[in-house]
Formats: C-alpha cells, structure tokens, sequence
C-alpha cells in the first residue's frame, strides 16, 4: 500500500485541488487506480483535514468530469482517435472491436457496470463515444448512478479506516467484491420496488 500512503500524504499536504487533480489523471486512463485515489481522500477527511461530506461532492464532480471528458473526446473526434499514440496505447484495434462486442451483447448495460470493472473504465466509455452509441445526456445519467454508488463507498471506507491502517487495508482488498455486493443488493432492492409498485398499479386496476 504504499502507493495509497504516498496519496494520503500529497492530499494531506496540498488538499481538495490535489484530489481533483488526481482524479482526472486517473479519468484519462493514466495508470493510478481511482478506488485508492477515492480512499485516500477518504482518509485525509478521517484525519481532519478535510470534511467528508465535502470530499465525497469533490469526488462526485472529478470522476463525472473525467468520465464525461473521455466520452465527449470520443465522440467529437470519433474513431480517428485511436490512431492518437496516447489512445492507440490504452484502446488497442482488438480491444476496441472486443468492446463493441460487449455493447451489442449487453447494450448501455456496459456503461454502468464499467464504473465497477478497473482498467475497463476508460476503453468502454471512449467507445461508447466514438461509436455514437449512446447520447452525452443519457451517458451522463447512467455514469451517475453508478459513480454514486462507488465514490461513497470508497471515500467513506478511507474515512472509517483513516486511524485503523490494518482494517483498511484488509477492506482495501475486500473492497472489489464488497463493492459488488453492495450493487447486487440496490439492484436487487430498485427490483423489488418496481415490482411492488407494478403489483400495487395492476390491483387499482382491477
């Protein structure tokens, strides 16, 4: 963990701008995982220096931000921008195609399980972009109901565990598949409702 105590220690020193700064590196594919980036300004908050409830909007606006200016990238530019060296590094012509493969079998499906799937995010938004699949504004809510599920997560987990190192390294590794869980048991929940509603909808007409 060292990268994340390097993190805490930047954040620490430099704040809110260092965190947004951080996450827009990660938003544009660079390679530093956003879940220990969310953590750690998790874990600056626990600290004292900086207020969680403030962290988790920061944290909301930097990923949104960075999602939506991969997506409009794409699809300003359209697939010229994988001949970029950049993009042709991080979206390769068999992983692009590969992509394309999940949308036609998943449908916008792909944008909002991709906020969960490290390493996927990027690629699967700039081929949502470049592809013309999906509108800017239906992007963006799809990308918002994800990112607030996960930023939550991972910024208060950094916050609880801001004084317990060995707890939150522990969870650190849980966190994938905690975090899974969690969107099981909402999509799950979100299910339930609709069904309810849709029973108690079919019983006035009757």
């Amino acid at each position: 963990m060292d990268l994340l105590q390097q993190l805490i220690t930047i954040f620490a020193e430099n704040g809110y701008a260092a965190v947004f700064i951080a996450l827009m590196i990660c938003g544009a594919g660079l390679p530093l995982p956003e879940d220990i980036t969310l953590v750690a300004g998790g874990v600056i908050a626990g600290l004292g220096y900086a207020n969680v409830h403030a962290m988790v909007a920061l944290a909301m606006f930097g990923v949104l931000l960075g999602d939506s200016a991969i997506f409009l990238l794409g699809h300003h530019y359209g697939a010229r921008i994988l001949q970029w060296r950049f993009v042709a590094r991080v979206l390769t012509p068999e992983r692009y195609l590969k992509v394309q493969e999940k949308f036609d079998q998943y449908g916008n499906r792909m944008l909002f399980f991709a906020r969960f799937l490290p390493g996927m995010r990027t690629t699967v938004y700039l081929t949502a972009g470049t592809t013309h699949r999906v509108s800017f504004l239906r992007f963006l809510l799809i990308d918002t109901l994800a990112a607030l599920i996960s930023v939550p997560f991972w910024v208060y987990l950094g916050f609880f565990g801001a004084d317990n190192h060995e707890w939150l390294v522990k969870w650190l590794h849980r966190g994938q598949s905690s975090l899974w869980v969690l969107v099981g048991i909402l999509l799950l929940t979100v299910l339930v409702l609709w069904w309810r509603h849709r029973r108690r909808t079919r019983c006035g007409l009757d």
